[in-house]
């Protein structure tokens, strides 16, 4: 009888361990096999449980949770969803997630290691943790200002601190209600049905992620290239510039939309935007120049991330003579989103140094302690200051006594350059209107607020697209914006009074 319990124990013992080797099997060595398998719901329903991790703008929270009652409990909610919905991004129970939903997915999800003191605790007991809050860069009130200037018309808006890279706003329009996604409904498809397939593609961030050409606001890189390159040494001398101007190899001439364009200093071709000077600058300076100093600007980096994802800008490295002419009016292959535009002007603003942008303040766990602050990214030399200086000067006059007379705002000083560009087969598409611009108080050198601004205009009639009539106005909100006390619009001059930027002035033969 002894035997038998004994053996009957021993065999029990057996089981015992081999139930124990199996189920350390399944937690331990299959475990993310297990839960990455499509048929396994713990991860969703568990990611869903508790409410998501806030994104903030000014310590306000722009985003929450709705307890929806369902297995997936907890849905996203947005306040001033289209406002914002450039810089969040959605986060759908179906679709996932995009933007700054996507890229700090981690923290707002609670998934991130820093948000707990004992992670590897945490990943043995598998325990929920909260989300946290990621803190933006965003100012409201210029954002609200570049929104409710674009007005629903297609196009997008970039402002940076210049000092520090902060971005202070961040609009494309036609925007969307990224509310419209969270759950997982029969609503969420059809709206995801509906917004994509819409003409307009609202769901497009045209500011990080659709490139257009730049047209003549370009002409800061290049001016730059020719100072930098001690082509062009005095701003106010003479070059030797025909107008019109033949395209090097061919036999297309390139004309201006501005009189007096022939051998015009440096100083008055920028103000008036004289095709053929800078198209001829951009020959004499080189392929090589040209290239070097664009991407010292931004141009052709892949790498670029505010966290979310950036388009890259494009300056081609392997042209002729005459697309190398055309490049350096910002035609051709040329192609820049609204931030890059807006980290040239910032350049010029900050002396000649460029502090690459982020979207990301910092981040705190679920009870407001300090996880990490935001990137603080090293500065780099793009420009000598001289040279930058001169930019300057040159900006700072198109709004005085040029095309960007409608940003000028009273109580800073404020530099900018406007672009008509050119799309299309045979260029016949309606031109993008372009405005970048800088401003600071007059008693300073430190620059405030550096904007880029693209308005498309699909609907409206091609003479009256202007980067100085379509987009300044807007450049001039979000500035005014940035300091709200110094600063009040100016009034703008009359239209006849400034040099036309008008499209023929970047038309490629």
């Amino acid at each position: 009888m002894i035997r038998c319990i004994r053996h009957t124990a021993a065999f029990s013992f057996l089981l015992l361990v081999a139930l124990l080797v199996n189920a350390s099997r399944v937690q331990v060595f299959e475990a993310e096999r297990y839960a990455a398998s499509p048929a396994n719901r713990r991860a969703e329903i568990a990611r869903y449980e508790r409410p998501r991790g806030a994104l903030l703008v000014e310590g306000r929270p722009i985003t929450g949770s709705r307890d929806s009652g369902g297995r997936l409990r907890y849905e996203r909610t947005y306040t001033d969803g289209p406002l914002y919905a450039p810089v969040t991004g959605y986060s759908s129970q179906v679709y996932g997630t995009s933007l700054l939903e996507r890229a700090e997915d981690g923290v707002l999800s609670g998934a991130d290691d820093r948000l707990v003191a004992f992670p590897w605790w945490h990943r043995l007991t598998r325990a929920h943790r909260a989300g946290g809050a990621v803190h933006t860069t965003i100012n409201p009130r210029m954002q609200r200002a570049a929104f409710e200037g674009l007005a629903g018309r297609k196009g997008a808006v970039a402002a940076i601190e210049p000092r520090t890279g902060r971005i202070l706003a961040l609009v494309s329009t036609p925007s969307y209600e990224p509310g419209e996604l969270s759950g997982n409904g029969p609503g969420v498809t059809e709206a995801w049905r509906r917004l994509n397939g819409a003409a307009d593609r609202p769901m497009l961030n045209r500011a990080l992620r659709q490139t257009y050409p730049p047209g003549s606001t370009f002409k800061v890189v290049t001016a730059a290239a020719a100072l930098e390159s001690g082509l062009v040494t005095d701003i106010d001398v003479r070059t030797d510039s025909p107008d019109p101007y033949t395209l090097p190899g061919t036999a297309t001439q390139l004309d201006n939309a501005a009189a007096d364009c022939a051998d015009a200093p440096l100083r008055y071709a920028f103000r008036a935007s004289c095709n053929t000077v800078f198209a001829q600058l951009g020959t004499r300076i080189g392929l090589r120049g040209m290239t070097d100093t664009a991407r010292r600007f931004g141009f052709d980096d892949r790498r670029l991330r505010i966290p979310s994802a950036v388009a890259p800008s494009t300056f081609d490295a392997r042209m002729d003579p005459a697309q190398l002419a055309l490049s350096a009016i910002g035609q051709y292959d040329t192609a820049a989103t609204p931030l890059q535009m807006a980290m040239v002007s910032a350049v010029v603003a900050n002396g000649g140094q460029l502090r690459p942008p982020y979207l990301v303040d910092k981040v705190t766990d679920a009870g407001g302690v300090l996880v990490a602050a935001g990137p603080h990214p090293p500065t780099r030399q793009v420009v000598a200051p001289a040279t930058a200086e001169q930019l300057q000067e040159l900006m700072i006059d198109v709004v005085e006594h040029g095309s960007g007379r409608n940003a000028a705002v009273k109580g800073l000083t404020v530099g900018g350059k406007t672009g008509t560009a050119q799309h299309g087969v045979d260029n016949e598409g309606t031109p993008y209107a372009w405005f970048i611009s800088w401003a600071r108080k007059p008693d300073t050198y430190e620059p405030t607020v550096a904007v880029a601004v693209v308005v498309e205009e699909a609907a409206a009639d091609r003479a009256d697209i202007s980067g100085g009539g379509s987009a300044a106005p807007i450049a001039r909100a979000v500035m005014s914006a940035a300091t709200p006390e110094d600063s009040v619009p100016a009034d703008s001059a009359p239209e006849e009074s400034v040099p036309a930027d008008s499209a023929p002035e970047d038309s490629a033969p």
